[in-house]
C-alpha cells in the first residue's frame, strides 16, 4: 500500500498548481497557504487562533509567522479577546473580504482539475473515503 505517498504527492502537485493558477489570474495578495487561512475566516470571522489551527491543519507555531505576515499585508487583524485576555481573535480586513471572489474562481478551477473524468457518484464516494481518512488522522494518538 502506498496511500500515504500518493497523498503527499497529490498535496505537493496541488500546491504547485494552485500557485500557478493564482499567478495566471494575477492574484498576488495571498499564497496558497494563506488562502486556506482566509477560506476558514470567510466561513467564520473573529475566531481564536486555535480554531484556525484546527481548521487548516497547521501547528500554532507555523501559523504565528504566517499570521504576522498576513497582518503586515493588511489581510487580517489580530485582536485580544475581551472575554478571555489569553485568546487572540482573528478578523478579516476589507481587503481580504474583497479577495473572496478571486479565491473562489481559483478554487473552482482546482476542483475541476481534481475531479476531471469523475462521475458525480465517484466524487461523492471518494470524498467519503477522504473524510474517513481525515477522521482517522484526527483521532490518532501516539501509543
Amino acid at each position: 500500500m502506498n496511500g500515504g505517498l500518493l497523498v503527499s504527492k497529490i498535496k505537493q502537485l496541488g500546491d504547485r498548481i494552485f500557485e500557478k493558477i493564482l499567478a495566471r489570474h494575477g492574484i498576488d495578495a495571498f499564497n496558497g497557504a494563506q488562502g486556506r487561512i482566509l477560506y476558514a475566516l470567510w466561513q467564520e470571522d473573529g475566531v481564536p487562533i486555535k480554531t484556525i489551527s484546527e481548521k487548516c491543519g497547521l501547528a500554532i507555531t507555523s501559523l504565528t509567522t504566517m499570521l504576522e505576515r498576513m497582518e503586515n499585508q493588511g489581510l487580517i487583524l489580530r485582536v485580544q479577546s475581551t472575554g478571555d485576555k489569553r485568546k487572540t481573535l482573528l478578523y478579516l480586513t476589507d481587503k481580504a473580504k474583497a479577495l473572496r471572489d478571486d479565491s473562489e474562481i481559483v478554487s473552482r478551477q482546482m476542483t475541476d482539475i481534481f475531479y476531471k473524468g469523475f462521475t458525480a457518484s465517484e466524487v461523492e464516494e471518494f470524498e467519503t473515503y477522504l473524510d474517513r481518512i481525515r477522521t482517522n488522522l484526527e483521532e490518532w494518538q501516539e501509543p
